[in-house]
């Protein structure tokens, strides 16, 4: 999932701890989401309209982050002019899910297959630079289409555990049909960490990560402009961010001929996450559009 960000740093494969657990933050997915249904998702849209109209990103999105004892978790609210028809049935095949998830910098291979337990995805997550597969990580998430109705849909994408007793990753996606042009969408990502990653990820935020920041605005500095949040809520809320990017790229591409489509959601999604250079900037245009289209035929040369 997240497919990945924070910068994943060259020692992985001597199993660095500060690599291995931004790669273990990367993946992290969201808690349950406590809808269920067309009208809360509905309901959360109203109270959020104010929100949804004046907002720092300028356009109708929102950013919630939270701590809770050994859980992160990030959430974003966003109208969309798609209607439900359009959506709903892009974002319930699993295959579709792999080609959301290749967008993010870090997801080296993704393959849709079949798990003991049902549908799973078989992610292989490394550097945000072109890393060999056997360097990076594998995981598995499992996929499951929660609710589907006409006006509805929840999806939950899981895996138990990760690096560093990082545990409970969990995407849930949820949609809502506000009209027949406009749907609202509901992004939650989350994860428990442990001891050992709560140590990593402070040394993490004391090195390689002391420059990173989320997008919540906690204060002003003496100049007036915006103080941003750090800390561990900064590093989900980039993620979250990240993985509603790759959605909103691939929904943009349905309109186009399959062929224009690969393309088109790269452009999109690295645009996208130039949109905030400060929390999200890694890699220049060039070299992630080269990046993934290596990818891609060493995939297709895969069968994938």
């Amino acid at each position: 999932m997240n497919p990945l960000q924070e910068p994943l740093a060259a020692g992985v494969r001597r199993g660095r701890p500060l690599a291995r657990l931004a790669i273990a933050l990367a993946l992290a997915a969201a808690l349950p989401v406590q809808a269920q249904d067309a009208a809360s998702l509905k309901a959360r849209h109203e109270a959020l309209s104010q929100a949804l109209a004046s907002n720092a990103f300028q356009r109708p999105l929102v950013l919630e982050s939270s701590e809770r004892e050994d859980n992160l978790q990030g959430d974003i609210y966003a109208r969309i002019e798609q209607p439900m028809a359009a959506v709903a049935p892009a974002l319930m095949g699993i295959a579709h899910w792999c080609e959301i998830l290749s967008l993010h910098l870090n997801v080296k291979q993704c393959r849709a297959g079949d798990a003991k337990a049902g549908d799973a995805l078989q992610l292989v997550i490394g550097q945000k630079h072109d890393q060999a597969l056997e360097q990076a990580y594998r995981f598995a998430f499992a996929y499951r289409v929660v609710v589907s109705r006409p006006d509805y849909l929840q999806v939950q994408l899981t895996a138990d555990e990760g690096p560093l007793g990082t545990r409970g990753y969990r995407i849930v996606l949820e949609v809502a049909a506000l009209d027949a042009r406009r749907s609202f969408l509901h992004l939650s990502y989350a994860y428990g960490i442990g001891m050992m990653a709560r140590v990593a990820m402070q040394g993490y935020l004391a090195t390689i990560g002391r420059d990173k920041v989320g997008f919540s605005v906690v204060g002003r500095q003496a100049d007036g402009q915006p103080q941003y949040i750090a800390s561990t809520r900064g590093v989900v809320e980039r993620n979250t961010m990240r993985y509603y990017l790759a959605i909103e790229a691939y929904l943009g591409a349905l309109s186009l001929p399959p062929a224009q489509r690969f393309e088109k959601r790269l452009a999109d999604w690295h645009t996208g996450v130039e949109r905030y250079p400060l929390q999200l900037r890694e890699l220049e245009r060039d070299e992630y559009l080269g990046l993934k289209r290596e990818q891609l035929k060493r995939q297709q040369a895969l069968g994938g």
